[in-house]
């Protein structure tokens, strides 16, 4: 027993077994942080998979939602267009039911006028000389476009 307890005393078993124990703690820690790795790794794998499975999974509902939101609007927008243009269009009715309106615009889009009155129509000069400029091949007689084409193309011919 005596060379046992001499044994334990040495440097030699002293630097021994603090190596051993030394390296026990490293392989418990090391072993320690690759499970927490792993057991974290895995679990920010399964995290990262659920949330990429509900993004896909709601990605196109979302979309639909959006889509029919933006087309609801647009529904309301041409219903109250509609509904505008419905009230403008009772105005006009009950303004034409007036006599005196529906008598202006006789007067004024047909010229009408009264018993009694002299109608004058004013002739824009500028736009009487405008229509002279314009009148075309289709207001001119058949026989004067016909000629017109043969000395054209005899003077092409010619020249």
């Amino acid at each position: 027993m005596a060379v046992k307890d001499r044994d334990r005393f040495s440097t030699a078993t002293r630097i021994k077994l603090i190596g051993e124990q030394t390296a026990a703690r490293v392989y418990r820690s090391q072993t320690k942080r690759q499970a927490r790795r792993s057991r974290l790794t895995g679990r920010a794998a399964l995290l990262a998979l659920v949330l990429c499975t509900l993004i896909v999974a709601l990605a196109y509902p979302m979309r639909q939602y959006v889509s029919q939101r933006a087309e609801i609007a647009d529904l309301q927008r041409e219903r109250q267009e509609a509904r505008e243009r419905v009230e403008e269009l009772r105005d006009l009715k009950a303004r034409w039911q007036d006599d005196a309106y529906a008598e202006q615009q006789i007067r004024l889009r047909l010229h009408y006028v009264m018993p009694g009155e002299t109608g004058f129509i004013v002739v824009d000069p500028d736009a009487a000389e405008q229509s002279r400029d314009g009148q075309g091949a289709a207001d001119r007689p058949w026989y004067s476009n016909v000629w017109d084409g043969v000395d054209k193309s005899d003077s092409a011919a010619g020249g």
